[in-house]
């Protein structure tokens, strides 16, 4: 599956703005997350082309599932360690989550 990266680390500026915008529920201050470290410990990935059979990616949740899957399978096999931001308890039913980043993935 092709995929861009469209986000790695993240200013402390640029945390607040997503955290402002409702994008994120980490200030960058409080609370720090993975973006926010030197070297990153996380990445947003975008599913490409940004449209597919006329839906828009960011309504498209079924790809980023996708993505994900293949994330996880990528990972297990460099045995490592990754949370998703679309299911992040890792019990593999992303309807019980609050907020939903769909595109973001973690190192653990």
């Amino acid at each position: 599956m092709d995929f861009s990266v469209i986000e790695g680390h993240r200013s402390i500026a640029r945390q607040q703005e997503l955290y402002r915008d409702g994008k994120s529920q980490i200030d960058g201050i409080i609370q720090r997350g993975r973006h926010n470290l030197i070297p990153a410990e996380a990445v947003d990935l975008l599913p490409y082309p940004a449209t597919l059979n006329g839906v828009n990616v960011w309504a498209d949740r079924q790809r980023f599932c996708v993505l994900a899957g293949l994330m996880y399978a990528a990972a297990a096999e460099e045995g490592l360690s990754i949370r998703w931001g679309g299911d992040w308890d890792g019990d593999g039913n992303n309807a019980d989550s609050s907020f939903h980043d769909l595109p973001h993935f973690e190192l653990l």
